[in-house]
């Protein structure tokens, strides 16, 4: 887990500079879990105990500073309770714990054509859409011409919103986002709409804001290109907590690497057998099996990624080998299995508990991210066959990512280590 410092409470940073602070802000939700069909059942469950709910914890302790003119980019997976976060920012949702302060007019666009009215023409929707983010009809008088010409829909105003196609709804409802002239403009997963033209518009008016020291953004995307390209500070939200807070090029890669993480790469077990006392791919024979990066598991490519593997063998009749799997885990793709020159199945291994160091070299590869599996295989009746006593599954393998400017982001291996060269032309 990467240690965070708490930006809330950074001293460097002067109040008057500050466009959004955040503050240990918690928040929880009660998912109901038995419903109580009557007064009566309501009763019995009061006496016996049964809430009837469990809560569920979303934000803990929640807490950062976006200063005036940040283009600020906040990531996570699908749960982690980024969404909640710009609710509550937004003043949506009112946090049980810690505080929220603004300075300046905040803008939320949480979700495309929200308070949209299909029966009401576009000019219509523009006005409502104004006044319900809080804007005056003459405030929304003095922003009209901008929204409509950056929608491209001049033509169409005065039809009803349900005669336009979803690509033109789309439009009209992003333009009144980011052209809504408030200081700070809070985006949830905005940046692909509309064809490639509007999204290449879209892109230099990114580019015009992030330039522009009046202009405070709060992105929240799962595009890490995005991040990297736009964004000057970013976190990332895992379960509830900031794991990680600054640079958008750490906060990106770290999150490519939480992404690695849900990647299957062996077949999981039925729910009985998840029940059995030893972790998936683990028995008796092999109680333990796990990989742990030396190395920094966000490495420049041009050091050799060094591991250990820890394992504890208790052998019956067969010596045991372990091998390494080195898998590409966003392109899902097995990158290699290896072979030693000591033994087709890999490196013999001793009984008992051990821990062997590896290093592998990485200047073959282009950017991307990968994890290392163990196994323990025995000689079988099948030379071409061996039998696998033993695996890591997703909790014990390694991940690491390659992260550097000379590399590139298509295929596995590097342009300077594989490539055709033309040797003569023979006729």
């Amino acid at each position: 887990m990467t240690t965070v410092n708490n930006p809330a409470t950074d001293m460097n940073d002067d109040p008057n500079e500050i466009a959004l602070s955040v503050s240990h802000v918690a928040k929880s939700f009660r998912l109901p879990t038995e419903q109580a069909s009557g007064l009566k059942q309501a009763f019995l469950n009061w006496t016996k105990g049964i809430k009837g709910y469990r809560e569920q914890q979303v934000l803990r302790d929640i807490s950062f500073n976006v200063r005036k003119g940040d283009f600020f980019g906040i990531v996570g997976r699908n749960g982690s309770g980024k969404s909640t976060l710009l609710k509550i920012i937004s003043g949506i949702y009112i946090p049980e714990k810690g505080d929220v302060s603004i300075s300046g007019t905040l803008v939320p666009f949480i979700e495309l054509g929200v308070g949209f009215n299909p029966e009401l023409t576009g000019r219509e929707n523009v006005y409502l859409n104004g006044a319900l983010l809080g804007f005056s009809r003459e405030q929304v008088d003095a922003m009209y011409d901008d929204i409509v010409e950056f929608a491209e829909l001049t033509d169409f105003m005065d039809q009803k919103l349900k005669n336009y196609s979803s690509g033109m709804q789309v439009r009209l409802a992003f333009s009144v986002a980011i052209k809504a002239q408030g200081d700070i403009l809070v985006l949830d997963e905005v940046l692909a709409v509309g064809d490639e033209a509007f999204q290449k518009k879209c892109d230099n008016f990114f580019k015009q804001v992030k330039d522009d020291p009046s202009k405070t953004v709060i992105l929240v995307t799962h595009s890490m290109g995005a991040v990297k390209k736009y964004c000057n500070k970013a976190i990332l939200i895992k379960d509830g907590e900031i794991i990680v807070s600054g640079d958008p090029g750490n906060v990106a890669d770290q999150y490519s690497l939480e992404n690695a993480h849900d990647l299957n790469y062996f077949k999981t077990k039925s729910e009985s057998e998840k029940a059995y006392r030893f972790p998936n791919g683990l028995n008796p024979l092999v109680p333990m099996l796990q990989v742990t990066p030396v190395s920094p598991k966000i490495c420049d490519g041009l050091s050799p990624f060094v591991f250990d593997v820890e394992y504890e063998y208790t052998p019956q009749d067969k010596q045991g080998y372990l091998g390494l799997i080195l898998q590409d885990a966003r392109r899902g793709g097995q990158v290699y299995d290896i072979d030693t020159q000591s033994h087709y199945l890999g490196v013999p291994i001793e009984s008992g508990h051990h821990k062997v160091r590896f290093s592998i070299p990485l200047d073959y590869f282009n950017n991307s991210e990968f994890r290392i599996f163990a196994t323990v295989r025995t000689e079988s009746d099948d030379p071409e066959h061996p039998e696998f006593v033993a695996f890591t599954n997703d909790d014990f393998c390694c991940y690491f990512a390659v992260r550097n400017d000379r590399n590139s982001e298509n295929g596995i291996l590097s342009d300077r280590v594989l490539k055709f060269e033309q040797i003569e032309q023979i006729d």
